[in-house]
C-alpha cells in the first residue's frame, strides 16, 4: 500500500489502522537474559517421539481474545514484562510461535472466525464495520444444535449494531457505558469485562463454549493506574494497556479456578490482528496483510496437557474444528476450512498444513488482498503491484520485495502457482449494499443464496 493511501485512511481506524516497521522482525530473537526471564526453558518442543492422542471425554472451551495484540509478546522475547500472567500461562501450555489470525481487522477477522470460512467467501456488507448475512452459518448455531451452552461479551459497540454476529449464542452481552467513535476506542472496558465474563460464566448449563473478547489495548492508547509507566511513546503506552489487560484476565482465570467446572475446560487464548508502530509507513491495523498485522499469539492449555512448543504454522480457522473436538461435537463434513489441532495439543507430532492462507475481502475502504505462505515465501496479491513476494526467513520484517527481482523470477512462478491452486476453491463473493469497492467494482452482491429470504427483524 502507498504511503499516500496509508495516511488518507488512517483516520478511519475505527477497529483498525496499518502497519509495519521496515528493519524489526514481528517476533524478535530472544536474546539470552530475555530467554531465561521471559521464556521459560521448560517449554520443550513438540517432538516426533510425542506419545499417540488418548481418548478424552469432552471439555469446556473458553476462548479470549485480545484485541490487537502482536506477536512479539515476552513468551516469544519481547525483553518487557508487559503480560508476566499470561507468560506464566504460555509456559503452562501449548504455545504456537507462527500462528496467524484470518485477516487484518476485527470486522474481518470475526466473521471468518465465527464460520470457520475465509471471509470474502461470505455474504457480507460494503462497509468497514462489515454487517454479515444471517444466510451465513456460524459456528456456534451448530454448536448450540448440539445443547452446548454458547455465551459471549464483549466490549465495543460493533458487536451489537446489526451486524448479525450473535447467531447461535444463547447469552451474547457488551460491557455497560460504550460510547461510539469510528476512528477509536475511547473506552477503558476490561475492568467490566472480567466481572462480566464471571456472570455470565456462573450461569454456564452444562457443557459450556465461552467467548470473551477484551479490548484495551486497541487504540486510544490509555494509561492505567495499575500498569508501570512504560513510557509515553505509541508503543510504550500501548504495552501499558497489554499489561493492564494481562491483569484483568488473570483475575478472571484466577477466578475460574475456584468453580468446578474448571479442571475440564480448555482455555485458547489469541488475538484478532496484531498491530503496527510505524512498520511498512503505517499505524495501527487493516488495509493490508503484513506479518505485523496478521502473525499473532496462540495459546493453548488442554486439561492434562503439556508445556510445549509448536512451530508449525496454523491459522485461526483451525481453532473451529478444534472448539468442535473437544467439546465433544461431531464435526460438520465440508463445513469448515480448518482441521483440529487436538490431536498436536494432546502430543501427537504437528504436521505440515501450508501454504497459509491470508483473506482481507475488498469493501468501501479496504483493497482486496490475499496471500499464500509456504516454506520461506510469502506472497501477496493486491491491487498493486499485483504480487509482492516476501523471503520471510531471510527478511521476517518483509522489507525487500523480491517480485521484480531475476534471481527469484522462479520462485515467484512457482508460489503463484501455489497461491491459484490455494485460492481457486474459495472464489470472492461480492459484497452487498451498493456501494463503490476499493480496488474496483460495486457492492451488488446478494444477500444470500439464490431462494433464500431474509428473516423480518423484530420490532
Amino acid at each position: 500500500m502507498r504511503r499516500a493511501t496509508a495516511i488518507l485512511v488512517s483516520s478511519l481506524l475505527g477497529l483498525a489502522g496499518c502497519g509495519e516497521d521496515k528493519a524489526t522482525p514481528v517476533g524478535p530473537t530472544p536474546t539470552a537474559e530475555a530467554t531465561a526471564s521471559t521464556v521459560s526453558s521448560a517449554v520443550p518442543s513438540a517432538t516426533a517421539s510425542a506419545p499417540e492422542a488418548e481418548t478424552r471425554k469432552p471439555m469446556n472451551v473458553m476462548l479470549i481474545t485480545i484485541d490487537s495484540l502482536r506477536a512479539d509478546m515476552p513468551w516469544t522475547g519481547y525483553d518487557k514484562q508487559i503480560a508476566p500472567h499470561l507468560t506464566k500461562l504460555a509456559n503452562e501450555s501449548t504455545v504456537y510461535t507462527r500462528a496467524y489470525t484470518i485477516s487484518s481487522f476485527t470486522s474481518k477477522t470475526v466473521g471468518g472466525l465465527l464460520s470457520g470460512r475465509y471471509p470474502s467467501t461470505l455474504y457480507r456488507g460494503c462497509t468497514f464495520f462489515t454487517e454479515y448475512s444471517e444466510a451465513n452459518v456460524f459456528f456456534p448455531e451448530l454448536l448450540q444444535k448440539a445443547g452446548v451452552h454458547t455465551m459471549a461479551g464483549h466490549a465495543h459497540l460493533y458487536f451489537d449494531r446489526g451486524k448479525n454476529l450473535r447467531q447461535g449464542f444463547d447469552d451474547w452481552r457488551l460491557v455497560d457505558g460504550l460510547k461510539w467513535d469510528a476512528e477509536t476506542d475511547v473506552s477503558v472496558t476490561s475492568q467490566k469485562m472480567t466481572p462480566m465474563a464471571q456472570e455470565m460464566l456462573g450461569q454456564a448449563k452444562g457443557k459450556f463454549f465461552a467467548w470473551f473478547h477484551y479490548m484495551d489495548p486497541h487504540d486510544k492508547y490509555m494509561p492505567h493506574e495499575e500498569s508501570p509507566d512504560f513510557g509515553h511513546k505509541a508503543r510504550q503506552l500501548y504495552d501499558g494497556e497489554v499489561f493492564y489487560t494481562d491483569l484483568w484476565v488473570h483475575r478472571l482465570l484466577e477466578w475460574s479456578k475456584k468453580q468446578p467446572w474448571f479442571e475440564n475446560t480448555a482455555i485458547i487464548i489469541s488475538a484478532d490482528h496484531g498491530e503496527a508502530f510505524g512498520e511498512h509507513d503505517m499505524w495501527k491495523h487493516a488495509f493490508a496483510l503484513w506479518e505485523v498485522l496478521t502473525h499473532v499469539p496462540l495459546i493453548i492449555k488442554i486439561p492434562g496437557g503439556k508445556p510445549q512448543r509448536i512451530e508449525a504454522r496454523r491459522t485461526q480457522l483451525d481453532l473451529v474444528p478444534t472448539i468442535f473436538e473437544m467439546l465433544g461435537v461431531p464435526i460438520p463434513e465440508g463445513q469448515f476450512v480448518g482441521k483440529s489441532m487436538l490431536p498436536e495439543l494432546m502430543g501427537v507430532p504437528a504436521d505440515n498444513r501450508e501454504p497459509i492462507m491470508l483473506d482481507l475481502p475488498p469493501d468501501t475502504y479496504n483493497p482486496p488482498t490475499r496471500v499464500v505462505i509456504k516454506g520461506d515465501y510469502k506472497l501477496i496479491e493486491d491491487p498493486g503491484p499485483k504480487y509482492k513476494l516476501y523471503d520471510l526467513t531471510r527478511d521476517p520484517g518483509e522489507t525487500l520485495n523480491l517480485a521484480g527481482n531475476p534471481k527469484h523470477k522462479q520462485a515467484l512462478e512457482d508460489m503463484k502457482k501455489v497461491f491459484e491452486e490455494a485460492w481457486k476453491p474459495h472464489p470472492r463473493r461480492t459484497p452487498y449494499g451498493g456501494k463503490k469497492l476499493i480496488g474496483g467494482g460495486r457492492a451488488n452482491g446478494p444477500k444470500g443464496p439464490e431462494g433464500w429470504v431474509e428473516p423480518a427483524k423484530s420490532k
